[in-house]
């Protein structure tokens, strides 16, 4: 068993596992560190110092155009949207009991994208209207896995199974509608479905900032009843007459973080499969580990983008390139580990 802090206040009280604790700040500490050396990288290279300087609010112009302008929303939006996927792979993996899901897996992903690449193509709309399609697209793909993965329970083998088909259905969509769009516009909306950091702003920051600040204490308020729910669903609706509720609540509150995540990367792959892997293969122990899940993913990203502008620089990759080529191998380890055990659903 591992040391376990327990805070009270009042009729309320919380235990924090120490070394969830320890991994959490190491996370995030580490995830704003490389994000801060990211501001500095690019084609005018800039001391640290005068980055911090300048958001201090002492730089030149010219710096406050670099760091404030360009550079801090992508690297803003990088650990929120890292934050988002791993938050949200930690509460479906937990919820399906299955190492295996996670939004771009089981579709979700697949759908925001499909949503953002119709009002991208076929309505050329504004960031706020691809925000909008991204989360309805993600709302329809996630209702239709449940729905046909339900069959008087939560099996998260044959939530894998349905998703992946939904996600292939939603993908091909996808491909359709750049076929038969204009060469500008396919090429921006193809490098956004690759997963990009490049060029992002600050209205990018916004959708998955909002997010964050509005589903993840709905998340960790209902993050107390899922070790509950991972003991089934007939003996969780016995212990807690609300397992189901909450298991709703924090299904929507996992497909909207992905969904703004999304709409604000590109559907940046395996990061919400891999984070929260990360997290439960150091700490050992049951906690959900949601937090630490959150600076985990955030580490992912920032670190995959780093190298995605320095490795081959001049020429810059998606992220979601590089976060494609270390999590692919995560997942075949994952299928052969499950293999092996011989589990099934």
């Amino acid at each position: 068993m591992s040391a376990t802090l327990v805070l009270r206040r009042g009729p309320v009280s919380a235990r924090i596992g120490v070394r969830g604790l320890v991994l959490g700040l190491a996370t995030w500490t580490a995830g704003v560190a490389v994000g801060l050396v990211a501001v500095t990288v690019g084609e005018y290279p800039l001391p640290l110092g005068t980055v911090l300087d300048t958001l201090a609010g002492n730089g030149t112009l010219i710096s406050y155009d670099l760091v404030v302008t360009h550079r801090l929303p992508r690297a803003l939006t990088g650990v929120l949207v890292g934050a988002a996927f791993g938050v949200a792979g930690a509460v479906l993996q937990r919820l399906a009991h299955n190492p295996l899901v996670s939004p771009d897996v089981i579709g979700i992903n697949a759908g925001a994208s499909a949503g953002a690449v119709v009002m991208i193509v076929v309505w050329g709309a504004s960031a706020a209207w691809v925000t909008g399609g991204a989360l309805t697209g993600a709302l329809l793909a996630a209702l239709t896995v449940y729905a046909v993965a339900w069959r008087g329970g939560f099996s998260g083998y044959r939530l894998v199974l349905v998703g992946i088909g939904v996600a292939a259905m939603l993908g091909s969509a996808a491909t359709f509608l750049l076929s038969r769009a204009d060469v500008n516009v396919a090429y921006s909306a193809a490098v956004w479905l690759v997963g990009s950091l490049s060029g992002r702003s600050w209205p990018d920051v916004a959708p998955v900032a909002a997010g964050l600040c509005l589903l993840l204490p709905v998340v960790l308020a209902a993050a107390r009843r899922l070790q509950v729910l991972e003991l089934g669903d007939d003996l969780a609706r016995s212990l807690s007459p609300r397992a189901g509720r909450a298991r709703a609540v924090m299904l929507a509150a996992a497909v909207g973080l992905s969904a703004l995540a999304t709409a604000s990367a590109g559907p940046v792959g395996f990061v919400a499969l891999v984070a929260p892997q990360i997290v439960r293969r150091v700490l050992r122990e049951r906690s959900p580990g949601l937090l630490t899940s959150a600076g985990t993913g955030a580490l992912v990203v920032v670190v995959a983008d780093l190298a995605a502008r320095t490795v081959f620089a001049p020429r810059e990759l998606p992220v979601g390139v590089v976060t494609a080529v270390v999590g692919a191998p995560v997942l075949i380890a994952l299928l052969v580990r499950a293999n092996r055990i011989g589990a099934s659903g």
